[in-house]
């Protein structure tokens, strides 16, 4: 079937919309086949994309419909329906309707145009081929094909990223609101009215339907007051008593109330010969037995040494120490000795004024060697006669 003209019938003007619409279809390329209704199923996914109404995709079905094949392919993509017969598939519509989502089609570039002369649509036949056809042509369609179900896609892929932002942000608005009304029921102080007012604004938020971005911000906005909530309620250990020694003394001698010389003190006065066995594997119930105080802390108990890995993790933000400082802790130390050290820091915080710089003191000790927390935790023992072999 032969194509003839792609200018339009009448005193529309040509457009470069158009040009380039001719352009695109003259190029030596093998068009795909391609079904039809999965196309017309990826564009109305993607309808908003291509600027088109649920009215021009009424009408691209009804001339689809006059395509006999389910497959569109390389040949026969003119379709030729009059406008009164076009109108009656697609449900009634009136004609000026139809001519206005016609050219709304032609602009998309999803179909193109192919005027007679007297701008009416039919075909030359011969025998029972046809020659030449005026009407609309699909090609357009079937070239943009790809392009409409990688839309389609990313129409999919954004409904799926903000099902599961708003998915985030119901959850975190329960806990927000669950943790506000503890915290009220407990008769705690703090900002409830500013916090209820924000959750109010949230809640009022999640009834419209919001884009990707307006979701990302409040999904920040409520992890903030979940946050903020959170913190209020964790309990804190005891602050510090202030004392008259500078920073450097408080970070170099720790001593308890009987004067027992921690690690600092016992490890520089105590000869090599003198010095116990540090065991290399502290038994937890020992280190129940010497810190105490770090119990309330460990949510799960204290049966392993990871568990004391997890509750000092969670806890050294409380004691003023900061991530940079606890991380190459226990990259010098190791886990596990760090977590003991800051059991028996946490258990005389009553003594350490500066507990981020006391650790950060230790980790460099123990980086050149002069470190070990044994005889810190020993020191701590209700029981001063323990020993290294006793712990084994």
């Amino acid at each position: 079937m032969e194509a003839l003209t792609m200018t339009p019938f009448g005193r529309q003007p040509v457009t470069a919309c158009l040009m380039k619409q001719v352009a695109q279809m003259r190029e030596d390329r093998a068009l795909p086949l391609v079904n039809k209704w999965e196309v017309l199923r990826n564009l109305t996914t993607a309808a908003r994309d291509f600027g088109l109404n649920r009215s021009a995709l009424v009408v691209l079905q009804a001339l689809l419909s006059f395509h006999k094949s389910a497959e569109l392919g390389t040949d026969g993509l003119v379709v030729f329906p009059s406008n009164r017969t076009l109108a009656t598939r697609a449900h009634g519509m009136p004609e000026s309707t139809l001519r206005r989502n016609l050219a709304l089609l032609v602009k998309a570039g999803l179909i193109a145009r192919h005027d007679s002369p007297n701008g009416k649509r039919y075909a030359v036949r011969r025998g029972k081929d046809i020659t030449r056809a005026f009407g609309f042509d699909l090609t357009p369609l079937v070239q943009n094909a790809e392009r409409i179900a990688m839309a389609a896609q990313d129409v999919h892929h954004r409904a799926e990223e903000i099902h599961a932002l708003r998915e985030k942000a119901m959850l975190l608005k329960r806990d927000a609101w669950r943790l506000l009304e503890f915290a009220k029921l407990n008769g705690l102080k703090g900002p409830w009215e500013a916090l209820e007012a924000a959750l109010t604004a949230s809640q009022a938020q999640l009834r419209r339907k919001l884009g990707v971005e307006q979701l990302n911000a409040l999904c920040e906005a409520l992890s903030a007051s979940v946050d903020e909530l959170t913190d209020i309620l964790t309990p804190t250990p005891p602050k510090p008593e202030e004392t008259s020694a500078c920073d450097d003394q408080n970070e170099r001698h720790i001593q308890n109330s009987n004067k027992n010389k921690l690690e600092s003190e016992t490890a520089e006065n105590t000869t090599q010969e003198e010095k116990p066995a540090a065991p290399t594997n502290v038994p937890i119930g020992v280190v129940k037995q010497a810190c105490p105080d770090i119990l309330p802390y460990a949510s799960e108990g204290l049966a392993h040494n990871h568990d004391l890995v997890e509750t000092a993790h969670r806890l050294h933000g409380m004691m003023g120490i900061t991530s940079e400082v606890w991380q190459r802790a226990m990259r010098i130390m190791g886990a596990d000795q760090a977590a003991l050290t800051l059991a028996c820091m946490l258990q005389k915080i009553d003594t350490i004024r500066n507990p981020g710089g006391y650790l950060r003191h230790l980790t460099k000790r123990a980086e050149s060697g002069e470190f070990h927390v044994w005889p810190m935790l020993r020191a701590l023992l209700p029981d001063p006669g323990y020993r290294a072999g006793e712990a084994a």
